[in-house]
């Protein structure tokens, strides 16, 4: 099937099998975390810190991680990050399994997965377009990149929902902790002749500089990573505050926060679907327009949803929005930045995305805590609207510099 086209190839097909199993792992301990912080404090503002804390080291280290991860191998990158990232799981299954309830490790903990997300992301999206032996199917190996986050959102929270409830959370963390093994196993078996690019010896952030002069003179790809950003202070961060729908707005327990959780993964699983079914050449721009509009309003309808089915099907579809807009912001951003700038590329857009949202979780959790989740939450989606907004008068606005720089020569 065309669909999965991009499995034919070898380093790929073992790339996508091991993060799947590695990725169900890490959105169990997402959930897990979520819960046992809200659980323990009941404090939406320290729900915020603790997404903030394990998100803020990409705005600072993306660029850097970005120039780095250019001079250096992107394979043995990714193999280092995720030993560590192993390591890190394991702490927080010991520390829990032993109910050492201090928040300042689980913080300390959380900023550690941060710095090493910063090179691990951006090595891996670095690495994608090694992994295809046709460029032609780049594309759809991005979206199944993509549907297979989603759908590892929608299986992990669903079984950690179950095993919270049941177990505890502890057995959230070892499962984790375990499936790392599945990543790295497949990793040793890839077959990759990564090209040795010759090291600048420039300084490095004189090549992160460059970074950023290439996007300023590109203002198609500035604008896609600038919507990004705007998106993930303003918008995105209503995913922060599921927890509190489901134990305080709903009255419910960790299964319920395990069906938020699913809903939003069901969602995006099929936001990555449709986005691998597209053809090369679509317009991505018209694509970014119309999943912003559905995401805005999904996420006002989800604030005042007066049930819960309703607020599970708002947050399903606002998380079919965020996905088709990321992905093809990402898609987008891959096949235009050229070859020897595409890591400090896409770097800046994991700054705009992992980098940027946790501002806008800690900024919208002190204002739930101020004014209420529901009256915050509607707010994202207004902001949602505006951006969106802004974005079609740019790409309106540019075009019509193009045409008359076409029609003066």
């Amino acid at each position: 099937m065309s669909i999965f086209r991009s499995l034919r190839h070898y380093n790929y097909r073992l790339f996508f099998t091991g993060q799947a199993i590695s990725l169900i792992g890490t959105w169990m301990q997402r959930v897990a975390i979520s819960w046992l912080v809200y659980r323990l404090t009941g404090s939406a503002f320290l729900l915020g810190l603790i997404t903030f804390l394990s998100l803020i080291p990409s705005l600072v280290l993306a660029p850097y991680a970005g120039s780095y991860v250019d001079r250096h191998n992107k394979y043995k990158i990714l193999v280092i990050t995720q030993v560590i990232l192993m390591l890190q799981a394991g702490a927080l299954a010991l520390m829990i399994w032993f109910k050492v309830y201090d928040m300042f490790w689980i913080a300390a903990l959380s900023l550690v997965q941060g710095l090493v997300n910063a090179f691990d992301v951006t090595a891996r999206q670095s690495l994608m377009v090694n992994l295809i032996d046709d460029k032609e199917d780049l594309p759809n190996a991005i979206a199944l990149n993509s549907s297979m986050f989603n759908a590892a959102r929608l299986i992990g929270p669903a079984l950690a929902g179950v095993i919270l409830s049941t177990l505890g959370e502890d057995i959230c963390f070892i499962i984790n902790f375990i499936s790392f093994i599945a990543v790295l196993a497949c990793m040793v078996m890839m077959k990759l002749k990564l090209t040795e690019h010759q090291k600048s010896t420039e300084n490095i952030w004189v090549d992160l500089k460059k970074g950023y002069d290439y996007l300023k003179s590109s203002p198609d790809l500035a604008a896609m990573v600038l919507t990004m950003a705007a998106s993930s202070l303003l918008v995105i961060p209503f995913t922060t505050l599921l927890p509190v729908f489901a134990k305080d707005i709903f009255s419910g327990n960790a299964t319920t926060f395990g069906w938020f959780e699913s809903a939003a993964g069901f969602g995006a699983f099929f936001g990555a679907i449709y986005m691998a079914t597209l053809k090369a050449g679509q317009n991505l721009q018209k694509i970014v327009m119309l999943s912003g509009v559905l995401l805005a309003v999904s996420v006002v309808a989800l604030a005042i949803s007066p049930s819960l089915i309703l607020a599970l099907v708002c947050t399903s579809l606002a998380a079919l929005g965020l996905m088709a807009q990321n992905s093809s912001i990402n898609t987008y951003l891959q096949t235009h930045a050229d070859d020897a700038m595409r890591g400090r590329t896409m770097s800046y857009y994991i700054m705009a995305y992992q980098g940027v949202l946790p501002i806008g979780s800690l900024l919208m959790g002190y204002l739930a805590h101020l004014f209420g989740t529901q009256v915050v939450v509607a707010f994202e989606g207004i902001a949602g609207l505006l951006i969106v907004a802004a974005f079609v008068y740019n790409e309106r606005h540019r075009s019509q510099v193009n045409s008359s720089a076409v029609s003066l020569n």
